[in-house]
């Protein structure tokens, strides 16, 4: 607003630092198609509006990227395969139409791991390759949403969407040490995404800070004609989000479940939720009923789902796909019928307990993940990664709110001793994003410090 920087010179650092990143060892391989025409478009017609005094939002002239797993044109929707999006896009998702009508400058689309099935980020294909966790490029990003998290904590933008059916935008939030929030199921439109589970994936922004998280949020967050999940939805609101202290809220937490983490892991959460007691909030015991029943339901619903849309693909396809997507989706096709019936039962049930759970708490404070980031093996890159044990682990804490629809958010509060970062999950009852925020903007005060990840590019220099 002051003219002392342009979204025109922004856009140009932005674009002289994906040539770079494309070049260093190893590639970053956050962003895996953008468009130097496209980027200094949208900019240099931003720029006019701020000359002008009449910009679009909040979000004029900032720059985000989309996972490819949503449709943006000009670029090919790949979701992460080497065989889908053989054309560019002639239509936009609905998220990335609203993010033009606001005035943002989409960079580009990012990395995904393969069709979304997997939790490390890990895509050997040559479209993708395997996109490097900034805080140390040993390690992955998580996923699905990898290089979205990737390109956020490198400082590539300060806002990337990301699609989260078990964990895609949360983990790899968490693990890059970057804020992640899923909507509750249907706030945000999925409209232009590929459907890869239709009761279970919710869309939500990865960001560098609570507030531009709230911000985009309440961008995109409103009925889209074309997504019937949320059309009956309430008005999103950002109310109480910026209260002093969190005097009045119950923070309920099942320490059971809490504390089935690594050990470096727990120390800094149960610390995160002393500092939240210490605001006036008051810390309420509760019991998460059934929660190995949800977990096996979860995942016989999104991996059914997936398999269900994907069949054609998996006739056609199997031998273009890499190694851990035909595991899983072979997996999948041992799922019946019956079995999926009764994992909507379920849900039912397991929905109905947080429904008693949420009459007594604001909300349920858990680990984002139980561990830190993975680190990625030589044979990785080459053969991709395939450790369902890990699939399984780093989803814990994650699949209540795909399962049930209910809300998340994930803050970084702080590092392992081989500098990883770690991260809170705060979830709420359906709708109820308002005092996710409000309790993540707190919680960003209990971080001492940001540390500044090893892979990082400062586009306002």
């Amino acid at each position: 607003r002051s003219g002392k920087l342009t979204p025109s010179q922004v856009a140009k650092n932005i674009i002289a630092m994906l040539e770079d990143c494309d070049k260093s060892t190893p590639p970053l391989r956050a962003i895996v198609q953008w468009d130097q025409e496209q980027i200094m478009q949208m900019a240099e017609a931003s720029t006019t509006r701020y000359r002008n005094k009449c910009t679009l939002s909040c979000l004029d002239g900032i720059p985000v990227c989309l996972k490819e797993e949503f449709k943006v044109v000009p670029y090919h929707h790949r979701v992460g395969t080497v065989y889908l999006g053989t054309q560019p896009e002639t239509e936009d998702a609905t998220v990335a139409k609203k993010l033009r009508e606001a005035g943002a400058i989409i960079i580009g689309v990012s990395n995904m791991h393969e069709l979304g099935t997997g939790t490390t980020g890990c895509n050997p294909n040559r479209y993708h390759k395997i996109p490097r966790n900034p805080y140390n490029p040993n390690h992955f990003t998580g996923g699905s949403s990898s290089g979205s998290a990737a390109a956020v904590a490198a400082g590539l933008c300060p806002v990337a969407i990301g699609t989260d059916g078990g964990g895609s935008v949360r983990i790899p939030a968490s693990f890059c040490g970057v804020v992640g929030l899923k909507g509750t199921f249907g706030r945000i439109s999925c409209h232009g995404s590929l459907p890869l589970s239709y009761s279970t994936v919710s869309a939500g922004p990865i960001c560098t800070s609570v507030a531009d998280a709230a911000i985009v949020y309440s961008i995109l967050a409103e009925p889209d004609l074309l997504y019937p999940y949320g059309l009956k939805q309430p008005k999103a609101t950002l109310s109480g989000m910026c209260a002093p202290d969190l005097k009045g809220l119950k923070l309920g937490v099942d320490w059971t479940f809490f504390k089935a983490c690594d050990a470096e892991v727990l120390s800094a959460c149960e610390k995160a939720v002393k500092h939240l007691q210490s605001l006036g909030a008051s810390v309420v015991e509760v019991s998460l009923p059934e929660m190995e029943e949800a977990r096996v339901a979860h995942v016989i619903c999104i991996l059914s789902e997936m398999r269900d849309f994907l069949q054609p693909d998996f006739n056609k396809h199997f031998h273009e796909m890499n190694l851990e997507t035909r595991a899983s989706l072979a997996l999948a096709s041992q799922f019946t019928a019956l079995d999926y019936i009764k994992a909507n039962r379920q849900r039912t049930r397991t929905m109905r307990f947080l429904q008693e759970i949420f009459s007594t708490v604001n909300c349920i404070l858990t680990p984002a993940i139980p561990c830190t980031a993975p680190r990625i093996y030589e044979s990785d890159l080459l053969t991709g990664s395939s450790d369902m044990s890990f699939t399984v682990r780093s989803m814990r804490f994650m699949q209540l709110g795909n399962f049930t629809g209910i809300p998340g958010l994930v803050v970084p509060i702080g590092y392992s001793t081989a500098g990883l970062p770690i991260s809170l999950q705060v979830m709420a009852k359906w709708w109820d994003e308002a005092v996710l925020l409000r309790i993540g903007l707190k919680l960003e005060q209990f971080r001492e410090q940001t540390k500044k990840p090893s892979i990082y590019y400062d586009i306002l220099a």
